[in-house]
């Protein structure tokens, strides 16, 4: 078992989307069920979060990114580290 530290610092983030792309959050971490903040984009409360911790809504994520080429190549806002899968050819 992880503890919720070492869980924390797996979460990280991978590749910022093209402007005008969509974020791939998949993960359940981007979630928080217990509390709505104000998002950092339009103030509306939103119970989503980015890999910083910074409350913000999917879509104006996305909107902030087309918005703001240059600067989210800082990766402000990016996709979820996706984990490569091996192919060996081998089938079930």
């Amino acid at each position: 078992m992880t503890s919720r530290k070492q869980d924390k610092q797996s979460f990280e983030p991978g590749i910022v989307p093209a402007p005008g792309g969509l974020l791939d959050w998949r993960d359940s971490r981007h979630f928080d069920s217990r509390q709505d903040r104000p998002c950092t984009v339009c103030l509306q409360p939103t119970p989503m979060r980015a890999h910083s911790g910074e409350a913000v809504h999917k879509v104006c994520a996305e909107a902030w990114i087309a918005a703001n080429p240059v600067e989210a190549r800082l990766g402000r806002f990016a996709n979820d580290l996706q984990v490569k899968r091996r192919h060996d050819g081998v089938h079930a």
